[in-house]
């Protein structure tokens, strides 16, 4: 069954859109106004229902084209805005600065910490790190341990807790957050994880992770084909 069953545009309208709205950092009004320019009539909360439907399920397809990582990580979290509440979005990133994984918490503590290290783990086919850096902060510290007494980690794990190591991850942080900014909060947990999944996921795009096979073709129209056709949509 087609993905798009049911929708009143094409699929490759409804991917142009979240790709953009997730890849530039524009409000949905902003989106709708280029949209109508481009002939195409779509209201501002149907982009949104599109960004929240189908970037977590790019996110997700995409997970087998990520390139290898390193195995020296950087560990860290900042602050989103949710219904007027700071929240925790937990990041890691490796020594070239590519993305590993994330997780939006409600809570900041060694119990976020450990869940976040055990969801990366699990989300890279199990490939553990034998460095991890953070700041000083003791959570980290804490679920490291935890984590290598369970068997998850290894024990010969270095722990690394020097602030410039993690300077790279505090760019990559105000980048993202560039992208949130025109959001201008979000109202639950459960949107604002679905909408950071397909930000991070564009941010994955311009930093070259993912082995688009496209024969050598490269930029914004490659970078299209490729997500067109996780759709099964081919033009």
């Amino acid at each position: 069954m087609s993905d798009f069953k049911w929708r009143h545009f094409n699929g490759t309208v409804i991917l142009h859109c979240v790709r953009w709205y997730c890849k530039y950092g524009i409000s949905y009004r902003d989106l709708e106004e280029m949209m109508e320019e481009r002939g195409v009539e779509v209201d501002h909360s149907t982009l949104y229902r599109w960004v929240q439907h189908y970037a977590p399920e790019l996110e997700n397809r995409l997970k087998w084209y990520k390139r290898s990582r390193s195995y020296s990580w950087r560990v860290d979290e900042t602050y989103i805005k949710v219904k007027g509440h700071w929240k925790y979005l937990y990041r890691a990133i490796d020594k070239g600065g590519d993305t590993i994984d994330f997780c939006l918490s409600a809570t900041r503590n060694t119990s976020a910490a450990k869940r976040f290290l055990k969801k990366t783990i699990k989300n890279n086919n199990r490939q553990v790190p034998l460095f991890i850096s953070s700041d000083k902060a003791p959570a980290y510290g804490e679920a490291i341990r935890k984590l290598k007494a369970e068997g998850i980690l290894p024990k010969g794990l270095i722990h690394r807790q020097i602030k410039f190591l993690n300077n790279r991850l505090e760019g990559d942080h105000g980048k993202l957050k560039r992208l949130i900014k025109p959001s201008l909060g979000f109202k639950s947990m459960k949107t604002a994880y679905a909408t950071i999944k397909g930000f991070e996921v564009m941010r994955m795009f311009k930093k070259g992770q993912f082995n688009l096979w496209l024969h050598g073709e490269t930029g914004p129209i490659a970078e299209a084909k490729f997500i067109n056709r996780l759709f099964d949509i081919v033009i």
